[in-house]
């Protein structure tokens, strides 16, 4: 199990934790949630949820783990300004980053060492567009499955919900760990 430390020094586990705030989104960024060298999300502008509202081993389309995250919209957002002139728009390759992000930081969660890598996507499909005029952006991943040999890789499918209409859907993502 993965023991996370807070700005005190405390230590934490994270596998008895359901749910991380924004800092500790921060926190996992810097290195310091999973330990160095473990996976950590980017840093903001790239990291592209809020917070993590669920995480679970054992919810899910598949019953082998869910994470859901969240994003608040606001029109001062970086990739409105250049995606694109006149008519700005979520690029739809950030919804799908934020689905990886999920992926590798759930990895993480579970104890896994190593960092994280996108390693692909069977299918995505764009159904809507994040526009300025959003509010939220919601995150669901339903983990199909886990290999943990001389690989640790995920394997999920993921839904973008803008206001809660469907954006951007994707099947057989993955991402791997590496020592």
């Amino acid at each position: 199990m993965v023991e996370a430390v807070d700005e005190s020094g405390d230590s934490l586990s994270s596998q008895n934790r359901f749910n991380f705030e924004r800092e500790d989104l921060l926190s996992c960024a810097e290195g310091k949630l999973f330990g160095a060298g473990n996976a950590q999300l980017p840093k903001p502008p790239m990291l592209m949820f809020d917070r993590i509202s669920r995480i679970s081993k054992s919810d899910g389309d598949f019953s082998r783990g869910l994470v859901i995250a969240d994003m608040s919209i606001d029109s001062s957002l970086w990739f409105f300004d250049c995606h694109f002139h006149r008519d700005p728009v979520m690029p739809g390759c950030l919804g799908l980053d934020a689905l990886w992000q999920m992926l590798g930081f759930y990895l993480a969660w579970l104890g896994y060492k190593g960092r994280g890598r996108a390693l692909g996507v069977d299918g995505i499909r764009f159904r809507d567009q994040v526009l300025p005029s959003a509010e939220r952006v919601v995150y669901d991943l339903h983990i199909r499955r886990v290999i943990s040999g001389r690989l640790i890789m995920g394997i999920a499918d993921g839904v973008v919900r803008v206001d809660d209409k469907v954006s951007l859907s994707a099947k057989g993502l993955r991402v791997g760990l590496f020592v």
